[in-house]
């Protein structure tokens, strides 16, 4: 099994939180996570819950320095006074002096590489942010954006599961030295209908979604954050990484050739 991080430390697992907008299941499930293991939290400003997210990593007791904590800038606050402003917004509601990584949650609306990326850079040299993120590019926007940053960029957070293995960014990834973070790692539960999938998980006696994040954890600088708010899931899901697919299972898995994106495409810009 891979270790437990990428190479730039950056915990194999995290536990997202989009549509985790109940005040008191938030709190709870974050606290929760952290307590039993976790060390990487993924929210957003889109995702409304930035607050709740600061209570319940305050409320686990663990130190802020062994939390890795990424959140994402909108799209309608990407221009440069906008980003920094918005940021300092998610610094206040989050409860803490810095993060950990700072993405551009997609490339449209008010996206422009030069404005928006120089209020990255400002960010990253003040030390507000330790880290550069985007999130839905593809390589074009992953070019300019590397092209257009002082600071070294680091993540590319996109809907990655095995009925989307996205083979080019993961070449990507490997060629430019970046992480793939997985959002959607388990196709929105479409893996509990894949046979394959579950021949996998019978043998080893764990669930179709462990089976899913193991495959993505077992993956050179990929980590996954799948979502929940119920106890239950979210140890199942950390159980995932004491999972270790044997090559027979790795081959089964990529052999799907299925492209199956669970994310509405039509939201996406360049369409």
């Amino acid at each position: 099994m891979s270790s437990d991080a990428d190479r730039v430390g950056i915990p194999k697992l995290g536990l997202g939180t989009w549509e985790n907008t109940d005040p008191e299941a938030c709190v709870e499930s974050v606290a929760h996570a952290l307590e039993i293991g976790y060390r990487h939290v993924d929210t957003a400003q889109a995702y409304d819950n930035e607050g709740h997210v600061g209570e319940g990593i305050a409320q686990a007791g663990v130190d802020r320095e062994d939390v890795f904590l990424a959140t994402k800038v909108w799209t309608s606050n990407l221009a440069h006074d906008d980003v920094l402003a918005s940021t300092e917004e998610s610094l206040d509601k989050l409860g803490v002096d810095s993060l950990d990584l700072l993405y551009v949650h997609w490339p449209a609306h008010e996206y422009d590489p030069e404005d928006t990326l120089s209020a990255f850079d400002e960010l990253y040299d003040e030390g507000t942010i330790d880290h550069v993120g985007v999130s839905n590019f593809e390589p074009r926007h992953l070019d300019t954006a590397r092209e257009t940053l002082d600071a070294p960029l680091l993540a590319n957070q996109v809907e990655m599961h095995p009925l989307l293995q996205q083979d080019e960014l993961v070449e990507y990834a490997r060629e430019h030295d970046l992480t793939l973070v997985a959002y959607s790692p388990l196709a929105r539960g479409k893996v509990f209908e894949v046979d394959e999938l579950s021949a996998i998980a019978d043998k080893h006696g764990v669930s179709e979604a462990q089976v899913s994040l193991a495959w993505l954890a077992q993956k050179d600088d990929v980590v996954a954050i799948p979502k929940a708010s119920s106890y239950d899931h979210i140890e199942d899901n950390f159980d995932a990484l004491d999972l270790e697919l044997d090559d027979e299972d790795v081959e089964a898995i990529e052999n799907l050739d299925r492209e199956e994106r669970q994310v509405d495409p039509d939201f996406a810009p360049w369409n």
